[in-house]
């Protein structure tokens, strides 16, 4: 006597699988997409309230910094550091809108006194030693004039060529925008301006 027996049913070999709609998987996307939009949005701003790119315009600045050069500048670091000596800012010279905007080197700090005789520059009385490069001005004379509490003394690099302290006066902190610290075009030119010694 035979007896037979049906086959049993082959077990799951995973958990079961669901289709979801095709809408559902396009609110998915869509979600997904306008999250990374939003973040990268929040990333641009911050950085734009941090950092400003910045064309160079002219020749004030030569022989380091040329025209057509672009400078990245960090707006909020003199929010926690003081201007030193050597520093190349970004500014809004007196008596003009903020539309324009120059960039200079820093010479004269508070409480200093600063004199330009036959082009060379004195601090106190004493000649500068700049140890970046500059194009002189043997003729230029200025001064003296006594740097404020809350202000420095710029000049340009190409001293016959820049409009700076010399014709608009000693320069207001609060007119500083930023200090430049990295030229990144052309790649040629790539730099990280140093920070001198402060003396």
């Amino acid at each position: 006597m035979t007896s037979s027996f049906d086959t049993p049913p082959a077990e799951p070999t995973g958990a079961p699988t669901t289709s979801l709609p095709a809408g559902h998987k396009l609110k998915g996307a869509l979600r997904e997409f306008l999250e990374t939009a939003a973040l990268a949005l929040i990333i641009f701003l911050l950085v734009r309230v941090v950092v400003m790119n910045y064309r160079v315009i002219g020749q004030s600045m030569e022989p380091t910094i040329h025209d057509g050069q672009y400078l990245f500048i960090d707006k909020l670091f003199y929010a926690q550091q003081t201007p030193q000596r050597g520093d190349i800012i970004v500014l809004r010279p007196p008596a003009t809108n903020g539309n324009v905007i120059y960039l200079k080197r820093v010479i004269g700090l508070p409480g200093e006194t600063v004199e330009i005789r036959s082009g060379e520059v004195l601090i106190d009385g004493r000649p500068l030693v700049e140890p970046w490069t500059t194009i002189p001005f043997p003729q230029a004379n200025w001064g003296p004039g006594k740097v404020g509490p809350n202000e420095v003394f710029v000049l340009g690099d190409n001293r016959p060529g820049s409009r700076d302290s010399r014709y608009f006066g000693m320069l207001t902190r609060d007119r500083i925008v930023g200090r430049a610290f990295l030229c990144y075009w052309p790649p040629s030119a790539w730099t990280i301006y140093p920070r001198y010694n402060p003396s």
